[in-house]
C-alpha cells in the first residue's frame, strides 16, 4: 500500500486550487489534481510543479464521471487522506435578479454546488471504505466557499445561492462522517487576487482600501486559503468538524 497521503483537489489549474495542491504537495502527499480548461498548458504546469507526485484528472466536475474518475485515481493508492472541493465558476453573466437568465442559474449551481454534494459523497463512501484496511488514514474533507454565502450581490444571485448551499452540503457531510471520524469544513475566502476576480480588480481596489471589504485592507492571496488547508490537513482541527473559517480580512466583523 502506497504510504503517501492522497489528496484530490477539484478545480486546481491555477489560483487557490494550485496553491493549496503546492501546499499539500509540500506536506508530503500525492496530489490528485483536476481541471476542465486548458488541457495540454495545464498538464504542462502539473508536471512541473508536482513531477511523478501527482495525477492529473481531466474532466467537467459538473460531471459524474469525472467524479468516478477522480475516485478511481485515488484507489490505486488504496486511500484518500483528503478531498478539498475547490472548483467553482462565476455567473456567464453578471445580472440583476430581475433579469437574470435560468441557463446561467443553471451552470452555476450545478459547478458550485450540486457538483460538491456529488463529489463529497464519492469520495466519502470511498474514504469509509478505505479506512477499514489503512491503518494510517485520517481522512477529511474541506470545501472551498465564500463569503457570498451570506452577502447579498444581486447582480450575481446564482453565485450567491450555490455558496450558501455549500455551506449546508457542509454541515449535513459533517453530521452524517461524524460516526466514522471523518471531519468535513468550510473555508469561506473574501475577496482573493485569482482569475475570477480579475475582471472587477479596479472596482475592489478601492473597496479594499476604504476598508469596506477587509479590515485588514488588502487582498487575500491564495496561498491565504492554502496554508487553512495545509492546518487542517495536519489535524489541527480533527475535532471541530463542521466549523467554518472565514478567510476574508476580517469582513465578516460586525464593526463600528
Amino acid at each position: 500500500m502506497n504510504t503517501r497521503p492522497v489528496a484530490i483537489i477539484t478545480g486546481s489549474s491555477r489560483g487557490i486550487g494550485f496553491s493549496i495542491a503546492e501546499f499539500l504537495f509540500s506536506m508530503g502527499y500525492h496530489v490528485i489534481v483536476n481541471s476542465s480548461s486548458y488541457r495540454e498548458e495545464t498538464k504542462s504546469a502539473f508536471e512541473n510543479a508536482f513531477g511523478d507526485n501527482h495525477t492529473y484528472v481531466w474532466g467537467d466536475i459538473k460531471k459524474r464521471e469525472t467524479h468516478v474518475a477522480l475516485v478511481d485515481a485515488a484507489k490505486k493508492f488504496g486511500r484518500l487522506d483528503l478531498l478539498v472541493n475547490n472548483a467553482g465558476i462565476a455567473p456567464p453573466e453578471r445580472e440583476d435578479i430581475l433579469i437574470s437568465k435560468e441557463e446561467n442559474f443553471d451552470v452555476v449551481i450545478e459547478t458550485n454546488l450540486k457538483a460538491v454534494f456529488f463529489m463529497t459523497q464519492s469520495a466519502a463512501n470511498y474514504m469509509i471504505e478505505a479506512k477499514k484496511t489503512c491503518a494510517d488514514c485520517t481522512p477529511r474533507i474541506v470545501n472551498i466557499g465564500s463569503m457570498s454565502a451570506y452577502v447579498s450581490s444581486t447582480n450575481r444571485g446564482e453565485y450567491c445561492i450555490s455558496k450558501a448551499g455549500v455551506s449546508m452540503v457542509t454541515a449535513l457531510f459533517a453530521d452524517r462522517l461524524s460516526e466514522y471520524d471523518i471531519p468535513v469544513f468550510e473555508i469561506r475566502p473574501g475577496i482573493i487576487k485569482t482569475d475570477m476576480t480579475s475582471a472587477v480588480t479596479e472596482k475592489y481596489d478601492k473597496i479594499i482600501a476604504s476598508g469596506a471589504a477587509s479590515a485588514t485592507k488588502r487582498w487575500g492571496l491564495p496561498s491565504d486559503i492554502a496554508k487553512i488547508v495545509k492546518a487542517i490537513a495536519r489535524g489541527a482541527f480533527d475535532f471541530s468538524t463542521g466549523q467554518v473559517f472565514n478567510a476574508d480580512g476580517g469582513f465578516h466583523l460586525r464593526r463600528l
